[in-house]
């Protein structure tokens, strides 16, 4: 939960980008992108993919 007054990093797309092809491309783990890129929330990389599957998904079925 967020607390009153905290601030949000943002990455930009150009960062997600270069994590997803890290991972789906190289095989490198999540730890080793959080640690090369300095993403600080663990569960971030997670996200991301999931977002990236499901448009991936979606461009398939179209």
């Amino acid at each position: 939960m967020a607390i009153k007054g905290q601030k949000f990093k943002t990455y930009s797309e150009e960062m997600k980008a270069e994590a997803i092809r890290l991972h789906a491309e190289e095989k490198w783990t999540y730890g080793q992108i959080n640690e090369h890129l300095g993403i600080q929330d663990k569960q971030r990389m997670k996200k991301w993919m999931k977002k990236y599957r499901e448009n991936v998904s979606e461009r398939q079925l179209s």
